[in-house]
């Protein structure tokens, strides 16, 4: 269920690239060398028909956008890279330091003075 939301979102996406290219802007747009819809239909009606497919389209996305989110199998779910590393880095460093950050070890005695030396 889940692959099949994902393409016929896939496929209205790529419908609604074609319908935004072929409305009637301010230029013109490509519907202006449709000359023959225009004849078939009059410029109104195809101006409203590309209009109400936009918005069903649009509106047909949103809806399969929600249904999606409810049928995501368990195995997507929850999964995030940036969480696991943060998870991971959590369970590692124990100082909670950023990653590149270098904690001074329990072994190493402080920093002495060298004596100075005259010369």
């Amino acid at each position: 269920m889940y692959l099949l939301f994902i393409v016929l979102m896939v496929l209205a996406a790529i419908l609604m690239c074609f319908v935004v290219l072929i409305q009637n802007s301010k230029g013109g747009g490509l519907s202006s060398s449709f000359a023959s819809s225009n004849q078939i239909m009059g410029v109104r009606k195809t101006t409203d028909f590309i209009e109400k497919l936009t918005w069903g389209l649009a509106v047909f996305m949103v809806v399969i956008s929600i249904a999606t989110s409810y049928v995501v199998p368990a195995a997507h779910e929850g999964t995030s890279v940036i969480l696991d590393q943060a998870v991971k880095e959590q369970k590692t460093n124990p100082l909670n330091a950023p990653s590149g950050f270098a904690a001074p070890s329990a072994d190493e005695a402080p920093a002495t003075e060298a004596p100075a030396t005259e010369g």
